[in-house]
C-alpha cells in the first residue's frame, strides 16, 4: 500500500483564488487532509458560478479537499475555529493583511491554543515588517511592483504583464514549501511556526537575467520582446514557421554551430557577422532574418524535429488546445481528462511534486460548498446535531 508523504497531517485551508488554493492542492496531493474553509457564499472563485472562466481554476485547485463554511465575523464561528485548531496541524490563508487578526483568530491567538500549530499566511508584501506590509496585492499589481512588467513587451511599446498568473502560483508554491519545512522542523523541536510569505519576495529571483543586464548596462535595459533581456544571446527569439512560431535559443558556441548544420549552412558558423556571441548580438537583426528565412519554410513540428536531431534547444509555440492535449503531459499522468458540469470535459492537473514509487492520489471533484461542515465540526469541535442546527440558524455556519 502506498502512503503519501503528508499522510496524517490535517490542514485548514482558508485560501482564496489562486495563491492559497494552489498551496492547498499541493498539500492534498501530498496526502494531507485538507479542509477548505469558506464563507457562507463560498470563496471568490466559487462565488462566480459554474459557467464563468473562474470555474476551471476552481475545479483544478480544489480537488481532493473537504469543504466547510464558517462566518468568521461571527463570535460563534470564531469559537468553533479555536476548538478545531487544537486538533489540526496547519492553518493557512491568503487574505488581506490583518484579516484574521481583526477577528481574534490570527497566528498569535490560534498558536496560543495550539503551540504545535503551523500558521502560514501569504500576502502581497509580507506582514511582519516593511512599509508595504499593509498593501493589498494581486498578480497584476505584483507584476507591476516587482519590475516584471517593465521588462516585458517590445522596446517601443508599453509595459506588459504575462497572461500567466505566475506571481500567484509561485507564491502558492513557496507557501507549500514553507509549511512542509515548518512541519519537518516541528518533528525536531515539538514547536509549530508562524510563516510569512511575501509574493514580492517570491517574484524577485525570477528577475535574475534582467538584473544581470541592468548591472552590466548600468541602468534599465530596453524591453526586448522575445529576445534576450540583455540582448547578449543570439539566436534567442521566437521565429516564424509555416503554421505558427518556434522558440530557439543557443546558449553555447557549440549550439550555434549545430544550428548552422541543421539549417544546411555550416558556413554561417564562420561568417564574421555570426562567429561568436558578441558578433551575433551586434548583428541580431541580420541573424534573425537568416533564421526566419529557414524556419518559415517549415512547419513547427518539422523545425522542432530537425533541431532536436541536431541537439539545438527549441520548442514549437503551442496553442492552448495543443497544451491541454499534450501527449507528454498525458503520458506522464500530469494531466487527466475529467468530466466537468459546465464544460463537459477538462484537462485537470495532478501535482508537479512527484516521488518515485508513490503515485499521486486519484483526483476528486471539488466539494460542494459546506458539504462536510457538519461532519467536520462533529469530529474536530464536538458539535452535536442540535448545536449544529443552532449554528445554522444563527448563520455562524
Amino acid at each position: 500500500m502506498q502512503q503519501q508523504p503528508l499522510h496524517g497531517v490535517t490542514v485548514l485551508d482558508f485560501g482564496q483564488v489562486y495563491n492559497g488554493p494552489y498551496c492547498g492542492f499541493l498539500l492534498a496531493q501530498a496526502g494531507a487532509r485538507v479542509i477548505k474553509v469558506e464563507s457562507l457564499i463560498g470563496e471568490t472563485l466559487r462565488a462566480r458560478g459554474t459557467t464563468s472562466a473562474a470555474s476551471y481554476p476552481f475545479a483544478m485547485l480544489n480537488s481532493n479537499k473537504e469543504s466547510i463554511t464558517l462566518n468568521i465575523k461571527s463570535e460563534q464561528a470564531q469559537a468553533l475555529l479555536k476548538k478545531m485548531v487544537k486538533s489540526v496541524d496547519v492553518v493557512f490563508e491568503n487574505f488581506a493583511p490583518g484579516t484574521m487578526d481583526k477577528y481574534g483568530i490570527g497566528a498569535d491567538s490560534l498558536r496560543a491554543d495550539n503551540p504545535q500549530l503551523v500558521y502560514a499566511s501569504s500576502t502581497g508584501y509580507g506582514v511582519s515588517s516593511g512599509p508595504y506590509k499593509d498593501y493589498l496585492g494581486m498578480d497584476i499589481t505584483l507584476q507591476a511592483m516587482t519590475g516584471v512588467m517593465s521588462i516585458t513587451g517590445e522596446d517601443d511599446g508599453p509595459p506588459l504583464k504575462t497572461a500567466a498568473a505566475f506571481a500567484d502560483f509561485i507564491a502558492g508554491t513557496h507557501l507549500y514549501a514553507a509549511i512542509v519545512s515548518a512541519l519537518f522542523s516541528r518533528t525536531q523541536t515539538g514547536e509549530g511556526a508562524t510563516v510569512d510569505i511575501s509574493m514580492q519576495d517570491c517574484v524577485f529571483p525570477t528577475l535574475s537575467t534582467a538584473l544581470g543586464s541592468y548591472y552590466v548596462a548600468g541602468g534599465q535595459p530596453p524591453r526586448a520582446g522575445n529576445r534576450h533581456p540583455g540582448r547578449a544571446l543570439a539566436p534567442y527569439n521566437v521565429y516564424e514557421a509555416a503554421d505558427g512560431h518556434v522558440a530557439i535559443i543557443c546558449i553555447r558556441e557549440g549550439h550555434w554551430r549545430k544550428f548552422c548544420k541543421a539549417m544546411g549552412a555550416p558556413e554561417l558558423g564562420e561568417d564574421p557577422r555570426f562567429v561568436d556571441f558578441p558578433a551575433r548580438s551586434a548583428n541580431m537583426d541580420e541573424l534573425d532574418a537568416v533564421v526566419n528565412a529557414w524556419t518559415s519554410q517549415r512547419t513547427r513540428e518539422e523545425v522542432f524535429a530537425i533541431l532536436q536531431e541536431h541537439g539545438v534547444i527549441s520548442a514549437p509555440v503551442k496553442r492552448l488546445n495543443d497544451v491541454i492535449n499534450d501527449p507528454h503531459l498525458l503520458a506522464r499522468g500530469s494531466l487527466e481528462k475529467r468530466p466537468h458540469e459546465a464544460f463537459g470535459e477538462i484537462a485537470q492537473l495532478h501535482t508537479p511534486i512527484r516521488y518515485r514509487d508513490i503515485d499521486p492520489p486519484e483526483l476528486t471533484d471539488p466539494p460542494a460548498l459546506g458539504e462536510h461542515t457538519e461532519a467536520v465540526l462533529a469530529e474536530l469541535a464536538g458539535i452535536d446535531a442540535s448545536e449544529f442546527a443552532e449554528l445554522k440558524d444563527s448563520e455562524a455556519v
